[in-house]
């Protein structure tokens, strides 16, 4: 699967995302963000893994952005700045809910053969979470 640990850019395809962003006009990193999630959350066919891989990436991208996120720089993502993606929270979720939905290719990969396969989901679960805080007062059942 080209991955080498559970991170959301520890993949080949993570890397190949954070590459187009690199080698983007500034002002089309948030289009190319915004366009990979769209094509995943908004698939209802098969999602092959690299497609996963790269909305995660993308989501890891808008959680640094907000309150508890981990910031993305050195070796993780993209070297250039990007624009504030925020207003991209909600897609995000859409496609990390829809990456974790059948039928999706990289759940199956995580959960057939990795030892991993749970730090991999707590991970999204993590930028969910980021992504999508729930209000003050409400707890997760």
């Amino acid at each position: 699967m080209g991955s080498w640990d559970t991170g959301p850019f520890d993949n080949d395809a993570a890397g190949d995302f954070c590459a187009a962003l690199d080698e983007a006009s500034a002002d089309a990193r948030e289009d190319i963000v915004r366009n990979t999630l769209m094509r995943v959350a908004g698939t209802g066919d098969y999602l092959e893994a690299d497609e996963s891989q790269e909305a995660v990436a993308a989501a890891a991208l808008i959680a640094a952005q907000c309150p508890g996120g981990t910031p993305v720089g050195g070796l993780d993502g993209p070297e250039e700045p990007l624009p504030d993606l925020t207003g991209l929270r909600s897609l995000a979720v859409q496609a990390l809910d829809r990456v974790v939905s059948e039928p999706s290719e990289l759940p199956e990969l995580w959960e057939e053969g990795a030892s991993d396969s749970t730090s991999w989901r707590e991970g999204i679960d993590r930028l969910r979470s980021i992504l999508a805080p729930r209000p003050a007062g409400q707890q997760r059942r």
